[in-house]
């Protein structure tokens, strides 16, 4: 059983504040339409940082707040799929903005689309007996896939960054990943490989996603992940001192917490503020919970999400206290 401690948090806004009366300008959509189907009231657009930048000022907060230096960090993973280039990795591009060039670092990225920082969380939580100090980002400029002339996907998604920093520790984690092997629903093809121009123009590396379909699934499987990690652990809801689920759509996370008979106040959410940062949304709602003083370093808590894949599944980080688990 894997047992960490959480060191450090930061989180990256982008620079331009996009509200659902900017976007009535652009398509045909309203404030009450996005604020009733989804929740959301703003997102924020990077203009002039991409990927690696965002992810590189969440973690030096993370480091500051761990009461590190960069030089301290010996692994760092980072959850994107809209990276600065298809090669080298974001976190590479983290590690040289970091100016820890000058030892041994174990870099890479990890795309598991919006479950990608749980998924890199429990990759870090199994890597703790070999790294002492451990950076995990979600780090996503999500409106490079975008089409803004698209009302179904443009009113949801926003670009942002949170890190963490871990280490080995008191704190067991539980875990439950899973992947449907999907790739109908929810997908951007990106810029394919072409012999000629014929397709210069091509729109197909812009997200699509079936909300409808999208929407069940979630549903469905954020439910099956929590209870899957409280039953490894032996806890029940009542022993959690906070869920942070992937920010998608305030609904989703509403019924969610409908089907389990929990109170929202048990959900952290902040969807209506960031939208959907994919990878980064589970890292921006962690930190976003511990800068608002909702949880501390020390909170038992679960992190569930969904993407595409289909991606899915739940990691509980006790919280030091003693486990109910004989």
């Amino acid at each position: 059983m894997s047992k960490i401690d959480i060191l450090g948090f930061g989180l990256q806004k982008a620079n331009k504040k996009i509200s659902n009366f900017d976007l009535e300008k652009k398509v045909d959509t309203s404030d009450e339409w996005i604020v009733q189907r989804t929740g959301i009231q703003t997102r924020y657009i990077s203009e002039d940082k991409n990927t690696s930048e965002l992810g590189y000022l969440a973690a030096k907060q993370a480091i500051a707040d761990a009461a590190l230096q960069p030089h301290d960090i010996d692994a760092i993973i980072v959850a994107t799929m809209t990276g600065d280039y298809i090669t080298p990795s974001t976190a590479c591009m983290i590690q040289k903005k970091l100016g820890i060039n000058d030892k041994q670092i174990f870099a890479f990225d990890l795309n598991a689309a919006c479950s990608g920082f749980m998924y890199a969380l429990f990759v870090a939580s199994e890597l703790v007996d070999k790294f002492d100090h451990i950076l995990v980002i979600g780090s996503e400029i999500i409106s490079k896939i975008i089409d803004f002339n698209d009302r179904n996907t443009c009113v949801l998604f926003g670009d942002g960054a949170g890190a963490v920093v871990i280490s080995k520790g008191k704190h067991e984690v539980y875990s439950y990943v899973n992947s449907e092997g999907n790739d109908d629903v929810l997908i951007s093809h990106g810029l394919g490989l072409t012999t000629d121009y014929e397709h210069v123009n091509d729109q197909s590396h812009y997200l699509y996603m079936a909300g409808n379909d999208v929407f069940r699934f979630a549903i469905k499987v954020m439910q099956q992940a929590i209870e899957k990690v409280l039953e490894e652990s032996g806890y029940t809801m009542d022993d959690i001192d906070m869920i942070i689920p992937h920010q998608a759509n305030y609904r989703i996370i509403s019924h969610v917490a409908k089907k389990m008979k929990t109170d929202m106040s048990k959900f952290f959410v902040d969807v209506n503020e960031f939208g959907n940062t994919s990878a980064a949304s589970v890292a921006i709602a962690y930190s976003d919970a511990y800068q608002k003083g909702v949880i501390t370093k020390d909170s038992r808590v679960i992190f569930v999400g969904f993407g595409a894949g289909l991606t899915y599944g739940a990691l509980l980080v006790d919280g030091g206290k003693e486990n109910v688990v004989e």
